[in-house]
Order: structure tokens, then C-alpha cells, then sequence
């Protein structure tokens, strides 16, 4: 009976009847161990209503004193997040053995309990209570803590103990030594291991790959060959902590790595991560065709699989095939969409321009109260910014069933300077303010932006100038490439030029590149010869700066300088991408590149445009019949 009750993941109302059955005939026959596989049922659903009901029993039965029963007891309502309880228990029990304690300690680590763990240990070694359990949780607890000190400590006692030959126990103070930051520690240790498990190399391997700086990388792949040369067999815990560092463009190693996780079977078993990791290790290596390759072949796919892919599709911006797979989750496999992929697509929408796309994620959102999510908020208010729907932007932003961080009042001051209404973005940024919210860079580049959309000189200086003397801000580059802009837009380039030779930070070529804007509108010749230098310097390989400055002087008909200019970039093998506009017409997305002809409908196409281009001049046009 009782596997049958174990074995079903029946609906909430099924569980608890179950339950309630269950209990009323718990202590009928062998009370003892019926209560116990109550308790086991009760903590599997993680019911603490039943879990207190199996205390009752228990208490009832006079096994309140019970070692055994206290364990699992204290176990359950630590699995239910209620440590506290836990320790109530814990205080009833006479005669604590070492799996009472160690029962205990874990329950306040799992539910992120620090410090009581450490002074349980205390009384714990005082008592000589301890075994190699209890040093493997404390050694993570020290770990999470990043408590140098507290894990010295812990190792000392560990070798005075005689456990300093326990591979588990030292996976534990080597994983602590790296989290504490102190690699060459945790590499004598390793060393020094006598028998090194997966488990040993997997800390290191982890430690180094999360790092994610090349060097860092290096020394994880590298691991993982001394690893195979040691005779350890990496698994599939080794493969995922590696696929991430292999995103190289000639993708050699990752290509590797796929070599070994199919030759042994790592994948297309039921191991779900190393499969997301291997999609994405191809997304990330713009190899976006052997990750969908890869996506297809997984017979099981869940919603991290999916979220996975549509990412790799936004990365590789194919945001339209994105948005397809995202409907496809539903449709066809019918997984719903969880918080983390409704954040994942939004950007393709926004990209698109798919407002209708984004309403519906708006609306699934508030249907899952997904919508209290302070970050999924986040992004429908950039999304409805971006897609041209302040309106509805603001109706998100003012609804105060959810809370507000910094993040939400710089998306709504950016919106408001991207549609050109630095007034109302210069309103919500002081409001934001006086209501005790700290700006941050973000924050000063979106209202520095709106000023200058708005040519509002003054008030630009007078922000700036408040970010930096009252908030602290450090100006970036981003920073200050928006006060050369303002600057430079209303004519003061000397004073935008003064500017850049007294920033606290490098200038780089989004600076020189405001100047040199500038500098055109104005037709100030020095200026922009000065900027293309700086640029050209900066980024050599740029092919936009290169088209600019021979824009900028055909112009001024200096064909001399233009052939110069031309035959400097193919020289360098340099050619700029054609630019590509879209739009969502009946469901379905039409991309143009620049003197594109590929449209099917190109020849009405181009008709309406002539047609329109003689109504902006004025011209008297007869109808004209739009496309269908």
C-alpha cells in the first residue's frame, strides 16, 4: 500500500486525502513504522500540515524521546523550510547521537542558516561528536559564508581527527579554499590527496571555469586532460563545468568535448544539462545550426532546453525563428513558459517590433503571477518602451502590486528620452531621487540621453554635476560620451573638446564618435579630421568609420581622399554588413537590406515608395492602391 501512495504524484486535493487516510490508520498495526513512513510521505510533498500531524502521532506513541524518530523529524521540517521547529526538536531528544546533529546542522545550511551550523560544530567537537558528514556540511559552510578563518579551523580539527585521509571530506575543504579565493591552497591540498575521485577534479575544474577570464580557462581544460591522463573518467558534471569556456570560433574544443559526451552516452540518456550546455556552447560559438542539430536529436526536452535554444537563436540575432520556437514550446510539446524564458524572448520581440507578441507575454505573465517578478517586470517596461507604447510602459511602471528597483526607473527615464520627452524623463529622474532611490550609471546615461534628445544644455550640466558630487557617480565612458553629444549638438565643440581632454576616463570611440557627429552637423573641418584620427586609431578594423570619413568627403567633393580611404579597407579585407530593416505585417516578418530585390512583391513595393517620396515633396499624385 504504502508504495503505491509513495509512487503517485497525484494532485494537491489526492495527496492530502491520501494522507488523512494514511494517518487515521498509522497506528493500527506496527505503530512505529507506520509513523515513520507517514513522516517519509509528509516530507516528500513537503507538507508541513502532515509533517506536524506525524509529530502528533509520534508524541502520542511516546517516541518523542526516540533518536531514530527525532532525526527524521527534525530532517522533515528542515525539508519543509521550518529549521526553527527543527531545533525545538532537537532539544527534546535526551540522548543525541552524531545523525541527530548532523540532522540539524544540515537543516540550517539548506535553508541558508550560517551561523548556527558553525556553533553546533563547537559544541559538536567539545563533545566529540563529529564524523565525516558533519566536516563535508561544515566545510560548505564555511564555503558560503567565505569564512577563511572558520575553514582553517575546520581543516585543522579535521586532520587532528584523523580524517585527513577522507577523499570526501577533503572535496569539501578544497571546494572551501577556492571559494575563500585561495587557489594555491587548494591546489597543495589537492596534491596532497592520496586517492583523487571525479568529485576531487570536478572542484578545481569548476572553480577555474567559472572564473571565465582565458588563463583561467586554459587551466580548467588543462585539468581536465590530467585528469584522463590520472585514469579518473570525466563525467558528466566535468563536461558541463567545461562546454561553456569551449565557445572559440574555430569551436575545436567544443567540438571535442561533443566527440567524447556521444562516445559516452553523456547526453542522449536522461542528463538534460549537459545537453543544454552543448546547445549552448554552439550558440555562444555562433554555430547556431549544430546547436539546433543538437536541440532536435534530445528525445526529452524541458523548459531550460527550450529557454536555452530560443537564447541561442536571440544571440545569433535569428530573432524571428526565436519567437516561432517559443509558440512551438506550446503548440507542440505543450510546455509552458516559465519566468526566466518569458525575460529570455522579450528581446526578440523587442528587436521586431512585435507589440501584439509582447502584449500576449504580458498577458501570460499576469495569468501564471509571473507579473510580481521584479525582473520580468524590468523588461515588459523596455519592451513597451522600445516597441513605440510608452503608454502602456507607464501603466506597468505605476503598478504598485509589484515593487520597484532602480532598474524599473531607468527603463521608464530611457523610454522617455528614446521618444524624445526629456521633460517628463527629467520629472520621473528627480521624483526617483526624492523618493531615496540611488541612480546609478544606467540611470545617468538614460537622463543624460533624454537632455540631450532635448538640447537641454543646462540641465544636463546641472544632473551631471548632482550625479556626480551628491550620488558618486564615476563617470563612464558612457557617461561622458552623452555630455559630448550635448555638448557638441548645440554648438559648443570647443567646450565638448575640453571636455574630452579633462575626463576622468580614456576617451573611446563612442566620445570621439559623438564629437565627430557634431562636428558634421556644425561643418567644423578640424573637428572631424581630429575625430575620424582618434577613431581610426581606436578601431582599425572598424569598416564604419572607414565609410564615414569617405561619406564625409565625397561630400566635400574630395574624391582624392575617398579612393585613399576605399583602398585602405581593402587593403584591411574590410567590408561593412548592408543595413537591414524589418517589419511585421500579418503574422509574418519581412526583412530589407539596403538596394534589396529579393521581395517577391518588389515592384509594388518600390511604386508605393516613389508614390510617397512625391506626396513628401508636395507633389500631386493620383491613388494609388496600397499592398494587400
Amino acid at each position: 500500500m504504502l508504495a503505491s501512495y509513495v509512487g503517485i504524484y497525484s494532485p494537491l486535493k489526492t495527496i492530502r486525502n491520501t494522507l488523512s487516510r494514511y494517518c487515521t490508520s498509522a497506528a493500527v498495526s506496527r505503530p512505529s513504522v507506520h509513523v515513520i513512513h507517514l513522516l517519509q510521505l509528509a516530507t516528500e510533498f513537503q507538507s508541513l500540515r502532515f509533517v506536524r500531524q506525524s509529530h502528533a502521532v509520534i508524541f502520542s506513541l511516546g517516541l518523542q524521546h526516540d533518536t531514530f524518530c527525532g532525526t527524521k523529524l527534525i530532517y522533515a521540517y528542515s525539508t519543509c523550510r521550518f529549521p526553527f521547529e527543527a531545533q525545538t526538536v532537537f532539544s527534546t531528544i535526551p540522548r543525541k547521537n552524531v545523525f541527530v546533529w548532523n540532522s540539524l546542522v544540515s537543516g540550517y545550511a539548506k535553508n541558508h542558516i550560517f551561523e548556527e551550523p558553525l556553533t553546533l560544530f563547537g559544541q559538536m567537537h567539545r563533545e566529540g561528536i563529529s564524523d565525516n558528514y558533519t566536516f563535508a556540511t561544515v566545510s560548505k559552510v564555511a564555503a558560503e559564508i567565505g569564512s577563511l578563518e572558520s575553514g582553517k579551523s575546520i581543516h585543522c580539527i579535521i586532520i587532528k581527527t584523523g580524517f585527513g585521509s577522507d577523499t570526501v571530506v577533503l572535496n569539501s575543504v578544497v571546494a572551501m579554499y577556492c571559494k575563500c579565493n585561495k587557489l594555491c591552497d587548494a591546489h597543495s591540498l589537492f596534491e596532497e590527496m592520496t586517492h583523487k575521485t571525479v568529485g576531487s577534479w570536478n572542484v578545481l575544474i569548476s572553480e577555474y571555469a567559472d572564473r571565465g577570464d582565458s588563463l583561467s580557462s586554459q587551466k580548467a581544460y588543462n585539468l581536465v586532460k590530467q585528469m584522463c591522463d590520472y585514469g579518473v573518467k570525466p563525467d558528466a558534471h566535468t563536461v558541463a563545468s567545461v562546454l561553456p569556456i569551449c565557445t572559440n570560433k574555430n569551436g575545436i574544443r567544443g567540438r571535442e568535448l561533443h566527440g567524447f559526451i556521444i562516445k559516452n552516452d553523456l547526453i542522449y540518456g536522461s542528463d538534460l544539462h549537459v545537453g543544454s550546455c552543448l546547445v549552448n556552447m554552439y550558440a555562444k560559438s555562433h554555430n547556431i545550426f549544430l546547436a539546433r542539430h543538437v536541440f532536435d536529436l534530445l528525445k526529452y526536452k524541458n523548459i531550460i532546453l527550450w529557454t536555452v535554444m530560443i537564447a541561442g537563436y536571440i544571440q545569433n540575432t535569428n530573432f524571428a525563428e526565436a519567437l516561432t520556437l517559443f509558440r512551438k514550446m506550446q503548440v507542440r510539446d505543450g510546455i509552458m513558459p516559465n519566468r526566466v524564458c518569458l525575460i529570455t524572448v522579450l528581446p526578440a520581440c523587442v528587436t521586431l517590433a512585435n507589440l501584439i507578441q509582447g502584449r500576449e507575454i504580458h498577458a501570460f505573465a499576469i495569468r501564471s503571477h509571473f507579473i510580481y517578478d521584479v525582473s520580468l517586470r524590468n523588461a515588459l517596461i523596455d519592451m513597451y518602451c522600445k516597441c513605440g507604447s510608452l503608454k502602456c510602459a507607464r501603466y506597468t511602471f505605476d503598478d504598485d502590486s509589484c515593487i520597484k528597483d532602480v532598474i524599473s526607473w531607468s527603463s521608464m527615464i530611457a523610454g522617455y528620452g528614446l521618444h524624445g520627452k526629456p521633460e517628463e524623463a527629467i520629472l520621473l529622474f528627480y521624483k526617483m531621487c526624492e523618493l531615496g532611490m540611488h541612480p546609478d550609471y544606467i540611470t545617468s546615461v538614460g537622463v543624460l540621453s533624454a537632455c540631450c534628445r532635448g538640447g537641454l544644455v543646462d540641465k544636463s550640466m546641472e544632473i551631471y554635476n548632482l550625479l556626480v558630487a551628491d550620488y558618486g557617480i564615476v563617470p563612464t565612458v558612457e557617461i561622458c560620451s552623452c555630455m559630448v553629444n550635448i555638448l557638441g549638438h548645440t554648438g559648443r565643440l570647443e567646450h565638448a573638446l575640453d571636455f574630452i581632454y579633462t575626463m576622468p576616463v580614456n576617451p573611446g570611440p563612442s566620445v570621439w564618435g559623438a564629437l565627430l557627429n557634431a562636428s558634421v552637423i556644425h561643418g567644423n573641418l578640424d573637428m572631424q579630421d581630429l575625430a575620424y584620427k582618434s577613431l581610426l586609431e581606436l578601431e582599425p578594423e572598424n569598416p564604419s568609420n572607414y565609410i564615414s570619413l569617405s561619406n564625409t568627403h565625397a561630400s566635400s567633393g574630395r574624391w582624392d581622399v575617398v579612393a585613399k580611404t576605399r583602398s585602405q579597407m581593402k587593403v584591411r579585407g574590410l567590408r561593412k554588413l548592408p543595413g537591414c530593416s524589418w517589419i511585421n505585417f500579418n503574422g509574418k516578418v519581412h526583412s530589407f537590406y539596403v538596394a534589396d530585390k529579393s521581395h517577391p512583391c518588389l515592384e509594388p513595393i518600390y511604386a508605393t515608395l516613389d508614390n510617397l517620396v512625391l506626396m513628401m515633396k508636395g507633389v500631386s499624385v493620383p491613388d494609388f492602391e496600397y499592398l494587400p
